[in-house]
């Protein structure tokens, strides 16, 4: 523990002491609090762009035309300027300092979209350990689109989403992924998960987990698809019983046009090992024959139909070999905010194609290991050193306290669990592992800045960074927009913050509802 808050001292004491074992990096953290973001730059001029964020290991900027149609790529790098007085603090920033260009460099502008397609601005995955980028593209949605071929009723489709993998050292397209009349819910990364070389992506329409691997080479591989079929030889498994089954005049295509779709008069392979789990659950509760099936009747055989219209609506890895999978009706899959629906989560075997466990979304038994284990739901790449200290309830006592006191206060326990389960499972990287975030270091006003990767209501007010530690001094503030505040009050206004994961660097971006120019400010340490 450092016995004084001035750096040098610090410095003094990191050479003469050594830290407990397992705290290293924590201890060099509160380094941090020294090191802030205090400066900053208001209506900085820079190119029009949309800002997504910084890569997780610092190494790039990304952004996107305001036509979504392409990718610009920055370097960060730090601002250097000369002064001939030998205080050069007392002086404001030379006009030149001023600009996008003194912080980033531009290191290739690459077009993603092509004809009717369209970036997905909100999404963008980072694979750290080859430095690849997947961006994705899409056409329009159509809301009322019929349910074909297998495709659940009620879900939009969209007829191409293809997915880019890039090399975000030069912008070279590696490989694409396409998906026809599809629905991929790329909003925050909602559908897509990427863990260590794995990615999972959820295909809503047709109600199938498609596993992917992505090689040290660029090339994005198929491993299994997880839906209708669970093994990867359940397919074969069941056209061989159907030609059996079916009289040798009646088989044309494998299926005669008027027969009915065998395939089609299956649950899914995922269905049937869900409700095999709820069977057996609830099969095994009971010893008594007659308590069994009044319990089975009751809590199986009476919500059965319900069972079987769950859809899957999200998906994240836990570990390469187990999912977790997030269940709910057709209209909370495709809605904007499925709080209010109902929803369940279970946990999928790949290697054993079994579902380990199954909890409604309200269940105070997941709630409990939500609470003490959240860090093991945010799971994260090994290779991703920096998001190991991405403050949660589970590992910060500051976190811990303030879910306790929104617990305290919340009128129903049912709703309060449910409210905070809602957020399971996690999407893929939505969090920033910036050390200003660290709940140990600093204390902020969450409802207008986390870590958390959203858009938020803007506010004219700046906001504040205060040391969690002695002297409890405010370190810096943040403020969103114009300096002297928005002259038009009553337009609504929304604000994203861009947090480098390492340096003392930040960016503020204010933007209205009317695509008018964002107002960009950058924060730093001069």
């Amino acid at each position: 523990m450092y016995r004084s808050s001035n750096i040098v001292a610090r410095i003094f004491d990191r050479q003469i002491c050594t830290p407990a074992p397992g705290t290293s990096v924590h201890h060099a953290r509160r380094f941090y609090e020294n090191l802030v973001p205090s400066y900053t730059v208001y209506e900085v001029e820079c190119p029009d762009h949309s800002f997504r964020k910084f890569t997780d290991d610092g190494q790039y900027l990304i952004s996107f035309s305001r036509n979504h149609q392409e990718l610009i790529v920055f370097r960060p790098r730090w601002l250097s300027f000369s002064c001939n007085d030998e205080d050069c603090d007392k002086h404001d920033l030379p006009s030149k300092a001023k600009k996008f260009d003194s912080f980033f460099s531009q290191l290739y502008c690459v077009p993603l979209a092509s004809c009717n397609e369209l970036i997905c601005k909100d999404f963008f995955l980072y694979m750290e350990s080859n430095q690849f980028g997947l961006f994705a593209t899409s056409t329009a949605q159509i809301h009322d689109a019929p349910a074909v071929g297998g495709a659940v009723h009620g879900v939009p489709s969209i007829e191409k989403i293809t997915f880019h993998l890039l090399r975000l050292e030069d912008g070279e397209i590696l490989d694409k992924k396409v998906f026809c009349n599809d629905f991929v819910n790329l909003t925050h990364n909602m559908g897509v998960f990427l863990y260590d070389d794995l990615l999972a992506i959820v295909s809503l329409r047709y109600q199938t987990i498609h596993i992917l691997q992505i090689r040290d080479s660029g090339n994005l591989v198929d491993v299994r698809a997880i839906g209708e079929f669970c093994r990867e030889d359940d397919e074969l498994f069941l056209n061989s019983n159907a030609q059996h089954q079916l009289p040798g005049n009646h088989i044309e295509n494998h299926i005669h046009q008027d027969q009915p779709n065998l395939g089609h008069s299956f649950l899914s392979g995922i269905k049937q090992r869900l409700l095999s789990f709820i069977f057996r659950g609830l099969w095994n509760e009971e010893r008594d024959d007659t308590l069994r099936i009044q319990r089975l009747r009751k809590n199986f055989y009476f919500h059965f139909q319900d069972y079987v219209d769950l859809i899957i609506w999200k998906v994240q890895f836990l570990d390469r070999h187990h999912l977790l999978i997030k269940f709910g009706s057709v209209d909370g899959g495709v809605s904007r905010n499925a709080d209010h629906h109902p929803a369940f989560v279970a946990v999928y075997n790949m290697d054993t194609t079994e579902i380990v466990s199954f909890y409604q979304n309200s269940a105070d038994e997941l709630y409990l290991l939500f609470e003490q284990f959240c860090d093991h739901f945010h799971a994260t790449s090994r290779n991703s050193m920096y998001m190991n200290f991405i403050s949660s309830h589970s590992n910060n006592i500051h976190a811990l306290e303030q879910l306790r006191s929104i617990k305290d206060k919340a009128s129903s326990s049912s709703q309060f669990v449910k409210k905070m389960l809602a957020s399971l499972p996690f999407s893929c990287q939505s969090q920033s592992p910036s050390p200003y975030f660290d709940q140990s270091l600093f204390r902020f006003d969450d409802k207008l800045i986390s870590a958390t990767d959203r858009h938020r209501q803007s506010t004219d007010h700046p906001i504040k960074f205060i040391l969690r530690r002695h002297p409890y001094s405010l370190k810096f503030k943040i403020k969103p927009g114009p300096e002297a505040g928005s002259m038009d009050g009553r337009a609504k206004k929304i604000s994203s913050f861009l947090f480098h994961p390492i340096l003392p660097l930040a960016l503020s971006v204010q933007q209205t509802l009317f695509l008018q120019p964002s107002v960009v400010n950058i924060h730093f340490r001069r």
